[in-house]
């Protein structure tokens, strides 16, 4: 229901009426001060609700905040808040795939015939040519199911009030999106789209004969201990402390109007990105991921395999991608590695050192302040100063 998560994403900036908040606590030298500035300014300059950052390295960890969690009652933010990552989401989904690869149950180089006889096909689609890895490295060519014209209408202005609490199968979207072409032949390019998910998931789902919700609990969330993260299903409401979620529901004017999107079926987004979590549950399971504690080393080379971003659809400058992660190169030539996402209000990184001994989770409850954001905290953490 949103035109992609993937457009969210890609997206560097998008006007919006401020909103004046509280800023962040002053900070001792020793305190992250660069990336309090950049916490305050994301506020005060680019018109964010809210936004928080949690970082952990050799020092211990570190929880920073400007901003509200409801403008209405000008609630601060605060640590272990949850709130729904979006396309964060794709690295868990990958990571069950690729534990189910090592355990022998399906190989990458799968077709999606194979386990999904019949469903791609026609169209320009040929789901005999197309591999399970192509799914996850987003080089299938298959066309993004949130960027149907009719499909993404259903999810912008008025019309988003009129849908937010439509439940959709993964049947549904995953045909939504093969009614139309495909970006490019298997293998020729690269094009972010939720539909790959989504197949990926049902294949989850043939594989192991439980659900994909299921496999994801058992599998990583349980034994990683994330308390705050689960998979929604068609729940609306989030569970817990959380802040609220403001969106624009895609208005082009130059100030839009700011809605309350928090209360909202997510079954359009399901393994794609429908996960809701928080700061310290997206440092654990980032952090096992990059240090090599939920795969086997020959899945940990898989998943950190990274194809070039170019060659269909733009998507973030700068990047490689790998099987639901993705490298970054900052401004000042380091490179991080991670996880992103963006839905209805919610923009979330968490991106870190290779090694994943030193990360940073950063979350905004907007989604108009854009990447840039992102990007100066992440340049404000991780990339030497004179000062450091």
């Amino acid at each position: 229901m949103t035109k992609s998560l993937s457009l969210l994403l890609a997206a560097v900036t998008v006007a919006g009426a401020a909103m004046t908040a509280p800023a962040a606590s002053a900070a001792s030298a020793s305190d992250h001060p660069e990336v309090r500035r950049v916490l305050d300014s994301a506020v005060a300059k680019s018109g964010a609700p809210g936004i928080v950052a949690e970082i952990r390295d050799s020092h211990g960890k570190w929880f920073g905040a400007a901003g509200v969690s409801d403008t209405r009652t000008g609630r601060k933010r605060r640590p272990h808040e949850r709130f729904r990552i979006g396309s964060a989401t794709k690295a868990f989904t990958a990571t069950v795939i690729a534990q189910l690869a090592a355990e022998g149950k399906l190989s990458l180089d799968d077709t999606v015939e194979e386990w999904l006889p019949g469903l791609v096909k026609g169209n320009g689609y040929d789901g005999t040519k197309i591999t399970i890895r192509q799914l996850l490295n987003h080089t299938s060519g298959i066309f993004n199911y949130g960027n149907d014209e009719a499909f993404f209408a259903k999810g912008k202005g008025a019309a988003w009030f009129e849908h937010r609490y439509d439940t959709y199968t993964p049947e549904q979207l995953v045909k939504i999106g093969l009614a139309n072409p495909p970006y490019f032949e298997p293998g020729k390019g690269f094009g972010y789209s939720n539909t790959n998910y989504f197949l990926a998931a049902m294949i989850v789902e043939k594989a192991t004969g439980r659900t994909y919700g299921e496999e994801l609990t058992r599998r990583i969330i349980r034994p990683l201990g994330l308390t705050g993260t689960y998979l929604p299903g068609d729940e609306a409401k989030i569970r817990g402390a959380h802040p609220r979620h403001y969106s624009t529901l895609f208005s082009a004017d130059a100030n839009p109007k700011i809605y309350d999107a928090t209360e909202m079926n997510q079954s359009f987004a399901w393994a794609a990105g429908g996960v809701v979590s928080t700061t310290g549950d997206l440092h654990r399971f980032v952090g096992a991921l990059l240090g090599g504690r939920l795969l086997p080393p020959a899945q940990q080379q898989e998943m950190f395999t990274t194809v070039a971003t170019t060659g269909g659809p733009q998507w973030i400058p700068g990047t490689r991608y790998g099987l639901g992660v993705f490298s970054q190169k900052l401004p000042c030539d380091v490179t991080v590695w991670g996880i992103g996402g963006a839905t209805y209000g919610s923009w979330s990184y968490a991106m870190g050192s290779r090694d994943g001994k030193h990360l940073l989770v950063s979350q905004v409850n907007g989604d108009w302040s854009g990447l840039s954001v992102f990007n100066d905290v992440l340049s404000a953490e991780f990339c030497p100063t004179t000062s450091r």
